[in-house]
């Protein structure tokens, strides 16, 4: 099905997304970013926060954010990187990727780099990015290609923030025994002893060396969502909490209750490009009943996996 492109009041370029079972997923251009993602009940899978600010350069805080070529505060660029406050283009020449195969509902966008990136960053790039939704299904597949002829390294993260009903009644499965750097502890490197990760206050972690599939457990909303990635080793889980969440400007102070983010990511060891090389990376995100756990991961069972 092609998408729709419509005009809305806030003035971003919006990009519709559908399928023939009811789903649905919108798109902006600015920041290549997805920004809602509805499944065949019209049930709103990701969160928005309330205060989010619609009016650039700020980033928008929800949905699926880009972040390249940093993440967080871990390189000398402003947080999480420029990709997520730039304006794209649709992508016209999306080659070498193959046609999208059992996806409704497919758009392609690009991002160059700018005479005004390079003063901050001086590396020639082009970050592509191919949405798709399909049934229960929506699907991230970003390519970095180096136009430079020098290589150069990146971060690289897909910040999905998903809606939960009560962060309390969620739990994280397959990063137990994992090593993970804790930004609320200068970064120091631990080891998850938990079975599963629950949340009872504010967390900020990067687990390293993630498993293909992870699995976030909504028990109150009876869904779990199943994050499979490649390319991607690390897994930031990230909820601000209360007090956190007070001290954002674009943040209501009692959304952290809502929301999660688990996200898809490059961070301990950056991406090296040679000239001319490109970085594929691959995410997919689907929902499934919550009697579906990290035992259960097994794509042959449950989920078809990546074609």
């Amino acid at each position: 099905m092609p998408f729709n492109i419509v005009h809305d009041a806030d003035g971003f370029p919006r990009i519709i997304l559908t399928e023939p079972t009811g789903s649905s997923a919108e798109v902006l251009l600015y920041g290549g970013q997805v920004v809602s993602w509805k499944n065949e009940r019209r049930e709103e899978l990701l969160f928005m926060s309330r205060k989010a600010i619609w009016k650039p350069p700020k980033a928008i805080r929800g949905g699926i954010p880009v972040c390249f070529p940093q993440f967080g505060n871990f390189g000398s660029l402003e947080q999480h990187g420029f990709a997520r406050n730039r304006f794209w283009s649709l992508d016209n020449d999306h080659s070498p990727l193959p046609p999208a195969k059992n996806q409704s509902s497919v758009v392609d966008l690009i991002l160059k780099s700018t005479e005004e990136d390079l003063k901050t960053w001086p590396q020639s790039f082009e970050l592509r990015l191919r949405i798709s939704l399909s049934a229960g299904k929506l699907t991230l597949i970003p390519r970095v290609r180096n136009t430079n002829n020098k290589a150069f390294s990146f971060m690289f993260a897909l910040r999905n923030y998903l809606s939960v009903s009560d962060i309390s009644e969620v739990r994280v499965e397959g990063l137990e025994t994992l090593d993970y750097l804790d930004n609320l502890m200068h970064r120091e490197r631990y080891t998850e002893q938990a079975d599963a990760i629950t949340f009872d206050g504010e967390i900020d972690r990067v687990y390293l060396s993630t498993p293909k599939k992870i699995a976030i457990i909504d028990h109150e909303k009876k869904r779990t969502f199943v994050l499979r990635k490649e390319g991607m080793p690390d897994a930031v889980v990230w909820n601000p909490w209360n007090k956190k969440a007070k001290a954002l400007p674009d943040m209501g102070d009692g959304d952290y209750n809502t929301m999660l983010c688990v996200d898809s990511a490059a961070i301990e060891t950056p991406i090296v490009l040679k000239p001319y090389q490109e970085w594929k990376g691959h995410q997919e995100l689907s929902t499934v009943s919550s009697s579906y756990c990290s035992g259960q991961l097994d794509p042959r069972k449950v989920l078809h996996g990546f074609s």
